[in-house]
């Protein structure tokens, strides 16, 4: 790191509820935000958004005629980014940065879009636009009114620690002192929900949580996808308004051996948290918030990573994919938010189905991880004095 970057405001909508408050809320009970939802003529596990919070979002659509035509993933990013920038206090006058990616993008539109496009041979007018991936970032912006500079990307599931670490550089270069960062997913669609069943990962667990996440005794993949959308503010140095401090920032990337793992001992995690930890002692880490999907390779993989940098003294290890399922592209955003709200309130949520989880004895520095397909790695590290 060059110089500390500052959180200065974080805002979510997802399975968890429509504001922070909701969100700590259910964070401090046992229960999943988990339902059961009927896709494809079966029903499935599914964390979707709650009723209130679609109610929000359908307000959100029809309060301008051209929004009518935006897919949720674009509605979920700038419902949270209103929230983010007025927590922040920022004016469109700042023309600060904005950096959304998304996995999937617009997936319930192309996918509407495909199937008129097989049945009728043409499309609708505005299939292109509603469906590119910058269209998420554009119409933030566009709501917003800033003219700083806009970005998208995807970077599958780690694409929102690297929408972070695109903010960073940012600043650091002091191209711009301002950027608002987050991920934004709606995936909760028939083909995306086949395709995650193609690879014989998602959940049919019939007892407890459908989601296993840092269970290591399973013997069931159990990934569960989810629906959301987190924005983060961040300012150059350190500020009094500072909800936390971004300390270290590590990546790396695996060379593909297949198409959807990483390896045994996820050698891409062990490079991007050893880039994060920098010079600082590993048993100053309190809590690592991981990646853990749910899935077999992919829970263990990350824990073997973690006991190679940690050695002896492995910090206190917890998910919230458990809670509120993978929101692909989100879940990095989302993670952010769950960290910065235990170091906030200095108490550790861990996983209701561990046995005998310990905790921290302090809250004060907490890594988090994020990994996409083909082993795009990223550790960010977060502090609080």
């Amino acid at each position: 790191m060059q110089k500390p970057i500052s959180i200065t405001a974080i805002a979510s909508i997802s399975s968890l509820g429509k504001t922070q408050d909701d969100a700590w809320k259910n964070y401090q009970n046992n229960q999943h935000c988990i339902s059961e939802k009927e896709i494809n003529n079966q029903t499935v596990f599914v964390a979707q958004i709650p009723e209130d919070a679609q109610k929000e979002i359908e307000i959100l659509r029809q309060s301008d005629n051209k929004y009518k035509s935006l897919d949720n993933t674009v509605l979920f990013a700038i419902y949270a980014s209103r929230l983010a920038i007025k927590k922040a206090n920022w004016k469109p006058s700042d023309n600060f940065g904005i950096n959304i990616g998304s996995s999937r993008g617009a997936t319930q539109l192309f996918e509407t879009y495909h199937e008129g496009f097989l049945k009728n041979k043409k499309t609708e007018t505005l299939s292109s636009p509603t469906t590119t991936l910058g269209n998420i970032s554009s119409w933030v912006a566009h709501d917003l009114q800033t003219e700083g500079p806009e970005i998208s990307h995807s970077i599958t599931c780690s694409t929102a620690l690297h929408s972070v670490l695109n903010g960073i550089a940012w600043i650091n270069s002091s191209m711009c002192n301002k950027f608002l960062v987050g991920g934004s997913e709606a995936p909760l669609t028939p083909f995306t929900i086949a395709q995650m069943q193609a690879l014989k990962i998602y959940s049919k667990e019939k007892e407890g949580f459908p989601c296993k996440a840092l269970d290591l005794d399973k013997t069931k993949n159990t990934m569960v996808l989810g629906e959301g959308a987190s924005m983060i503010c961040l300012e150059a140095g350190e500020t009094q308004n500072a909800l936390a401090t971004i300390t270290g920032m590590g990546y790396a990337t695996e060379i593909l051996k297949h198409n959807i793992s990483i390896s045994a001992d996820a050698v891409c995690f062990q490079k991007s948290m050893t880039m994060a930890l920098g010079n600082l002692n590993p048993n100053e880490i309190d809590i690592i918030v991981m990646h853990a999907p749910g899935t077999i390779k992919g829970d263990i993989s990350e824990v073997k990573a973690i006991e190679k940098i940690f050695c002896n003294k492995t910090p206190i290890l917890t998910t919230n994919k458990w809670k509120i399922g993978h929101t692909f592209g989100a879940s990095g955003a989302l993670s952010i938010e769950f960290a910065v709200l235990m170091l906030q309130q200095q108490e550790f949520i861990g996983v209701p189905f561990l046995e005998n989880q310990s905790k921290p004895k302090r809250i004060k520095n907490i890594l988090v991880n994020a990994v996409g397909f083909g082993g795009n790695a990223v550790s960010i590290l977060l502090s609080k004095n």
